[in-house]
């Protein structure tokens, strides 16, 4: 687990409360089942009719996105591709297919498959580029999910505010109550504010971000495979993934 994650969630939480102690006020003035209720249901209603159910789904995904820990593996990628360019200079690039079963990741595996079923360098790089771009795009299409929530919950959360204080209008007749129906209604407004900026904005952020990465991973090894069908030598190959943030052992990445 990413634990920045509900870490910045509980300090965000942590400090707002603690605020509100230093001001007099108390925890349970902040928990209003019916504004969570306005706030909640009508933030889902509204992004469920801005989104195909595909994109919501890729949503999901995005959210364990943003919650799991990120694993550099780019030393490992690094290691790896530097072997196949040992082989391809040694044996050829039709020696790669032996060492196909080896590699796990699936982008990888189909760069090193063009380039031993003889696919135009060109090509491939069209392909692999598409490939990358189109997968990002879907994947940043479920973070935008988040993104979007976030643009609809303050607004849902206003209009909690103004439903509660039409009900404090409805009983102007008990001024007793008034105060206490006001601050009420309020709660929504904060509810709204309150998940945009403390939780949807920031897990879109993040897996906007995590999303990159993903990204430039797969042009460092789309420029590998390349140099290697090119036929680099292992110095300029080394310099073309530590370019992209590869880790070289004995060489700092830039």
């Amino acid at each position: 687990m990413d634990f920045t994650t509900p870490g910045g969630f509980i300090v965000a939480i942590a400090f707002i409360l603690v605020g509100q102690a230093l001001e007099g006020g108390h925890a349970g003035s902040l928990v209003q089942l019916t504004a969570l209720l306005i706030v909640g249901g009508g933030t889902l209603g509204a992004v469920i009719v801005a989104n195909p159910a595909s994109v919501l789904k890729v949503s999901i995904q995005m959210f364990a996105l943003a919650m799991r820990s990120h694993r550099d593996d780019s030393a490992e990628i690094a290691k790896l591709l530097l072997e196949l360019a040992t082989i391809a200079r040694k044996d050829g690039v039709l020696a790669l297919e032996a060492k196909m079963a080896s590699v796990t990741d699936p982008f990888m595996k189909r760069a090193i498959g063009m380039v031993v079923d003889g696919v135009d360098r060109n090509i491939a790089r069209d392909v692999l580029e598409a490939q990358a771009h189109h997968d990002f795009l879907h994947d940043q299409a479920g973070a935008k999910v988040w993104e979007a929530a976030g643009g609809f919950a303050p607004t849902v959360g206003i209009l909690g505010a103004v439903l509660g204080l039409i009900h404090v209008m409805e009983n102007l007749s008990d001024p007793s109550k008034l105060g206490g129906g006001i601050a009420t209604a309020f709660v929504a407004t904060i509810y709204g504010v309150g998940l945009a900026n403390l939780v949807f904005l920031p897990i879109a952020t993040k897996a906007k971000i995590k999303l990159g990465w993903q990204k430039d991973r797969k042009a460092m090894i789309t420029e590998a495979v390349l140099g290697i069908q090119e036929g680099l030598s292992i110095s300029a190959l080394t310099e073309k993934i530590t370019a992209y943030g590869g880790k070289v052992e004995g060489k700092e990445s830039h």
